[in-house]
């Protein structure tokens, strides 16, 4: 059972996602109907700069509801059960994940923590217990197919499986909730694996769109200082 390595890739996004957001953000304050201006959008007759600007203007006041008309899908493997459970605390979010009822877990891969990884002695004990429950797997699943249990047996003998098992899954956010994703798993307080993971969405997210994406990050970079308390601050940035 090989440790899993972390993979992000962004599937798709909303077409003319910078179009979009500045149509959205002129039809609040925009006396005609943004379904006239549109055809322009789409044929250049309004320069990404100019729309850029607008859009940074805007949202810079606090008005940003309207990026939400902007999603981004990502496939992402390599991770653990236990960040997933992590992830899905992110609640204005669609998620599509691996099932241990159907998938044979039989040789799953793991995620190892690096501090775990970076002890011999803790390395070996993790990668013993690993093979451990790998067998209790294999054993239970084995003797629930031969009780009866059929395909079904799979979904018992996945009660041993642990939170370092790999998992699958594709997620969906839009620009806004990807925005307080980001300030909170970039920040170095996150636990290491979803940081790794948010990172490499974000670096995705500002290849795609860095006129809303640019400047998205952990909290403290957008304001200039921690918003944690002394105690919880990592140094990055001071308290006010």
């Amino acid at each position: 059972m090989p440790q899993a390595e972390l993979d992000v890739r962004l599937l798709a996004h909303t077409p003319e996602p910078l179009a979009v957001i500045y149509a959205a953000f002129r039809q609040c304050y925009h006396a005609g109907f943004v379904g006239d201006m549109w055809p322009r959008l789409l044929a250049g007759e309004i320069d990404r700069t100019r729309q850029a600007d607008f859009v940074a203007e805007v949202i810079a006041s606090g008005h940003v509801s309207p990026i939400e008309h902007v999603s981004f899908t990502f496939a992402v493997e390599g991770v653990s059960r236990a960040l997933s459970h992590q992830l899905v605390r992110h609640r204005i979010a669609s998620y599509s994940q691996q099932s241990q009822r159907y998938v044979d877990a039989s040789n799953f891969d793991y995620v190892m923590p690096p501090a775990i990884a970076a002890n011999p002695e803790a390395r070996a004990r993790f990668e013993a217990f690993m093979d451990e429950v790998g067998a209790a797997y294999r054993d239970l699943k084995a003797l629930l197919e031969a009780d009866g249990r059929g395909h079904q047996a799979k979904e018992d003998a996945r009660f041993v499986l642990p939170q370092a098992a790999q998992t699958r899954v594709v997620v969906t956010m839009n620009c806004r909730s990807l925005l307080n994703f980001f300030e909170l798993r970039c920040c170095n307080r996150a636990q290491w694996e979803i940081r790794a993971m948010a990172e490499r969405m974000l670096a995705l997210c500002r290849q795609a769109l860095p006129e809303v994406f640019d400047t998205a990050g952990a909290k403290c970079e957008r304001l200039g200082y921690c918003p944690e308390s002394e105690k919880f601050c990592c140094g990055r940035y001071k308290p006010r």
